[in-house]
């Protein structure tokens, strides 16, 4: 990348607590916020099973929900099974949707840089069968939606043919 003219001198300016990359840092803090909103896209909703499938700590699964929907990246929704409390699911809001590129481009790095060639999954559109890539274009594309990716299950990874990730690995 370059600048234009009145950015070249990098000691003239600073954007300091403006950096937009560093607030999404901010805001995606940790590990498990993070995998939270994996989770989300992976179409996980209950808590129980956000702590089950991440591996982190009920409290650490609470911190983070909160601090995503304090963000408004997810929502509440209320539902009841019949003879138990109403408790809530969390669901991407539209801002939380547009993480989708996020998401995918980081797991599209680290597919190809740390997983020696064995990804354990695979996206692609679900009603075309092309794989789903993130690219940096001028040109207009167009934006494909969480609701059409169907996420695979590559035939050459096996559990212990990969690097061990841990259980928040998948």
């Amino acid at each position: 990348m370059k600048f234009e003219a009145r950015l070249r001198d990098r000691d003239a300016w600073s954007i300091g607590d403006g950096c937009s990359a560093g607030r999404v840092l901010d805001l995606l803090s940790t590990k498990t916020v993070f995998l939270v909103v994996r989770e989300c896209f992976y179409g996980t909703t209950r808590f129980e099973d956000f702590v089950d499938r991440i591996g982190a700590s009920a409290p650490a699964v609470s911190r983070a929900l909160k601090q995503l929907k304090a963000a408004q990246i997810v929502e509440p929704v209320p539902y009841r099974e019949p003879g138990s409390r109403a408790r809530d699911e969390y669901r991407l809001t539209e801002a939380g949707e547009d993480l989708l590129p996020v998401f995918l481009s980081l797991m599209q790095w680290g597919d190809k840089h740390l997983q020696e060639g064995r990804p354990p999954l695979s996206f692609a559109e679900a009603d075309t069968d092309r794989p789903i890539r993130v690219r940096v274009t001028a040109d207009p594309a167009p934006e494909a939606l969480s609701d059409d990716i169907e996420i695979r299950l590559n035939p050459a990874w096996r559990r212990g043919a990969a690097p061990k990730a841990g259980p928040s690995g998948v």
